[in-house]
């Protein structure tokens, strides 16, 4: 077995790629986006690549290899969209819709017209490959086309209705959820229809709402005479931030590579206080974060006196990420602005992760087995708990719904009913297994798209097609008039012989009431 292993890194050292120039972008100003795509970068950088990054967060200390192009004005004009995110459940879907879009406008356009990234563009710079995340920001893959480099696009959640027309992944409404909404894969008539709808309306919305958008903002810096579709859908790879230890089994093409959980580090040593603190919760640890774009100070004063109250009445210490001072807090929970998250996870104290549902956060608690009481607010955090519950590691206290009541039970159904660390613990197990480190996987892919300039051959023959076409509703609707067309002359046929007949009876009848006379 080792013999093989060491003959399988040989060839792998044969094929890799020495040195690359590689340009990676991403621009969304949300913490936890960057974080996951600099990991990436980080890694190529310490493997000898040379990087350019273009991004909201440049680093303070020089990295080897590693250059940014800073976007971070990007940064305070997100501000207002991140605070709007605790109320978006208060408006409808057209609104929720239009406000994305807008937001993945805004940031394209603002992007391009950066001074450091018209620079970029104005320079003699060469590229082997673009990577970038994908997130409502579709025109930037003109950049691609600008450096004349393959796109390999990184997507920080897994595939969804945002991302899988790009490479025409399947998507079947009937056991695979949108993103968007509370749905699992176990489905009934009712939620299978109420799927295909969510799925239509995304569908429609994003060819008449959200790409003519991108198309304007394409057509204003890049300069081509492509159509801004021949770029999009030739897009060389999507690595998806997803494994079926987190996310159920859906259909994927060959050009989406799951590369889910590879920027979970092995445990670092713990600051001395947190320590402590952990080895002495003789009764276990309750870790509660809101994640990174969401803030525990924005949760309003009645949710946060009733989060307060319920932890004054249990024995387990409570160690919450909360931004600024919170007087009055009971001697049992602890708050820091900032805590070393994937660190604090994996020390075996912790109990319960009381979260937002965010996908890292998701992760990072399944890596190291701690089961969830979710907290959904927007976007796939619902999506995320639902499914948790479904495959019973969570339990589910939406935002709006929280009382003293509801949360003092998921933390007493938690910590008494054993299944859910079961549950959860096996998943971890499930995510560990795996035949190559996620993160080699992601190298790997990268290098493959360099070496072949592209990815053609991965490419499916549904990018050919209209996204009508593919899901067939041309073909549904043809049949569908050829039925009410048959129908209808089956109708007037049947009427017609039916007025011939009763024509000829009645004829007959009077022709023998005058021989009768």
């Amino acid at each position: 077995m080792k013999g093989h292993l060491i003959i399988v890194l040989l060839c792998g050292s044969l094929w890799a790629v020495e040195s690359a120039k590689m340009l990676f972008l991403a621009p969304m100003p949300a913490r936890s986006h960057f974080a996951l795509v600099f990991r990436l970068a980080k890694e190529l950088a310490d493997r000898g690549h040379e990087i350019t990054f273009i991004n909201p967060y440049p680093q303070k200390t020089p990295i080897k290899n590693y250059t940014d192009v800073s976007v971070e004005e990007l940064v305070g004009y997100i501000g207002e969209y991140l605070k709007a995110l605790l109320n978006r459940d208060k408006v409808g879907m057209y609104e929720n819709l239009d406000f994305i879009y807008t937001m993945g406008y805004e940031i394209a356009d603002r992007t391009f017209k950066n001074k450091n990234v018209q620079k970029l563009l104005n320079s003699e710079e060469k590229f082997d490959v673009v990577i970038m995340e994908h997130f409502l920001n579709e025109a930037l893959i003109g950049l691609g086309h600008h450096f004349k480099a393959p796109v390999i696009l990184m997507s920080t959640v897994a595939t969804n209705c945002f991302s899988n027309y790009i490479m025409a992944n399947p998507a079947p409404s009937s056991y695979v959820p949108n993103l968007r909404s509370t749905l699992t894969k176990n489905m009934n008539f009712w939620q299978r229809l109420q799927s295909f709808g969510f799925n239509f309306i995304f569908d429609v919305s994003t060819q008449m709402m959200h790409l003519p958008r991108q198309r304007t903002v394409f057509k204003r810096y890049i300069d081509t005479d492509l159509e801004f579709d021949d770029v999009l859908y030739n897009v060389s790879l999507i690595l998806a931030n997803s494994h079926v230890s987190i996310n159920d089994a859906v259909p994927l093409v060959p050009s989406i590579i799951e590369i889910g959980g590879y920027h979970i580090n092995p445990p670092k040593k713990l600051p001395d206080d947190l320590q402590n603190f952990l080895d002495n919760a003789k009764d276990g640890v309750i870790l509660f974060s809101m994640g990174s774009n969401l803030k525990s100070k924005d949760l309003s004063e009645g949710v946060r006196n009733t989060l307060l109250k319920t932890f004054s009445k249990i024995k387990q210490q409570v160690l919450w990420k909360f931004e600024t001072d919170l007087p009055d807090t009971p001697p049992n929970v602890k708050i820091m602005n900032w805590l070393p998250q994937q660190d604090i996870l994996a020390h075996p104290n912790v109990r319960i992760f009381i979260s937002h549902g965010g996908l890292l956060s998701t992760i990072e608690t399944v890596y190291h087995g701690v089961p969830i009481i979710g907290i959904p607010v927007f976007a796939d955090q619902k999506t995320n708990i639902a499914s948790a519950v479904n495959n019973g590691f969570a339990v589910s206290v939406p935002l709006p719904e929280i009382t003293e009541e509801k949360l003092h039970w998921a933390i007493n159904e938690i910590l008494n009913n054993p299944t859910y660390r079961e549950n959860i613990q096996q998943r971890s197990k499930v995510m560990k297994d795996r035949p190559i480190k996620p993160i080699d996987s992601a190298v790997y892919w990268i290098e493959h798209v360099i070496r072949h300039k592209g990815a053609p051959h991965l490419r499916s023959a549904g990018l050919d097609l209209k996204w009508y076409q593919r899901e067939m509703i041309d073909v549904i609707g043809f049949l569908v008039f050829v039925v009410l067309v048959v129908s209808l002359v089956f109708y007037i046929t049947i009427k017609k012989t039916i007025k011939y007949i009763c024509s000829k009876f009645k004829s007959k009848q009077v022709t023998k009431a005058k021989k009768n006379k």
